[in-house]
């Protein structure tokens, strides 16, 4: 196992450094200049040169890449030019924001999709099995954005069930200690009530959000890898041997069946980063998708170059763990690495 993850850190290494240096290429290749931007519609050609050397972007494209290299060697993920803030004291205020929103939504489409899934396969045109397709293909078929306005409107605008849109706490909330920044932890924690019910209902409508749009390949994948464990030689001896149902489908058929549905885990927290950006966007959460974004629409290089290479490490990492629940599941991938 140790080698198995020796060997997929030294493949992470060219990844990391592919994402750095295409991320610094796009950055430059963006439309717009930041300069201009920052001094003003009313700046002349003179104040934005002025600018432009400040900010190190007179210098050739391979000194502007070396000398970011070397920040980021130090930990150093240069400073916001909109916040004046540094970038990686940013990102971390506003990770927890993001990962509590993300690890909720994924959560609750595990905990629906799989059992979803495993009654859907157990039962083969069934009346679970149709609402499992529906689900499927509804939850595939509908944009993020588009999900969470339509939950805004119903929810808040219509019915009046849910809080406001505008946050991770309501505006006569306090904040709870800091000591994850998961507010929901953190509330529990300090035994804040009042918080922990303001955070937990402000979470409710984008966690649905994410939830809907990722059960959905979660449930498909289920249904389709226990459909094809059920179908083997093993699983029909297994019931020949007179072993109960619960024991043949829990014991035999879904751990056989997990390898596939893990592998869909991972491909589904790597789609739920990208669209967490547009569901912060919706709900205002002020995680760092939005702050990305914000970047973006200034021509803030730095901050851009932060979101990418912090969801890069990201992704890296939750791959590194799938690799590490194949061993844990399947021996075999322990001999193999």
């Amino acid at each position: 196992m140790l080698s198995l993850i020796g060997k997929r850190l030294m493949f992470a290494i060219p990844s990391l450094i592919g994402v750095i240096i295409v991320t610094f290429l796009l950055t430059r290749a963006l439309p717009g200049d930041p300069a201009a931007y920052f001094a003003g519609p009313s700046a002349d050609k003179n104040a934005i040169e002025e600018i432009r050397k400040k900010l190190g972007l007179d210098k050739p494209l391979i000194e502007q890449f070396f000398r970011y290299t070397a920040d980021l060697a130090h930990g150093d993920f240069g400073n916001s030019l909109t916040t004046g803030q540094p970038v990686a004291t940013e990102i971390r205020n506003r990770l927890p924001a993001s990962a509590e929103l993300t690890l909720l939504g994924l959560i609750v489409s595990i905990v629906i999709a799989i059992p979803l899934g495993i009654l859907a396969a157990t039962r083969p045109g069934s009346w679970i099995d149709h609402l499992c397709r529906i689900t499927t293909t509804a939850g595939v078929s509908l944009p993020v954005f588009f999900t969470g306005l339509v939950l805004v409107y119903v929810f808040y605008f219509r019915l009046g069930w849910s809080p406001a849109p505008l946050g991770r706490l309501d505006v006569f909330a306090t904040t709870p200690p800091s000591v994850t920044n998961f507010y929901l932890i953190d509330s529990l924690l300090a035994r804040d009530w009042e918080a922990f019910r303001s955070s937990f209902n402000q979470l409710i409508l984008p966690t649905a959000t994410l939830a809907i749009f990722s059960l959905a390949p979660i449930a498909r994948m289920t249904r389709a890898s226990m459909l094809a464990i059920l179908s083997s030689d093993f699983v029909r001896t297994a019931r020949a041997s007179g072993l109960s149902p619960r024991t043949v489908i829990v014991t035999y058929a879904f751990r056989n069946a997990m390898l596939p549905v893990i592998t869909t885990l991972s491909m589904t927290f790597s789609f739920l980063l990208g669209a967490n950006v547009l569901v912060e966007k919706v709900f205002a959460w002020p995680g760092i998708g939005s702050y990305a974004v914000e970047a973006l629409i200034s021509s803030d290089f730095a901050p851009v170059q932060g979101f990418v290479l912090t969801m890069a490490v990201m992704y890296v990492m939750i791959n590194l763990i799938i690799d590490i629940l194949y061993g844990v599941i399947d021996p075999r991938v322990r001999l193999e690495g």
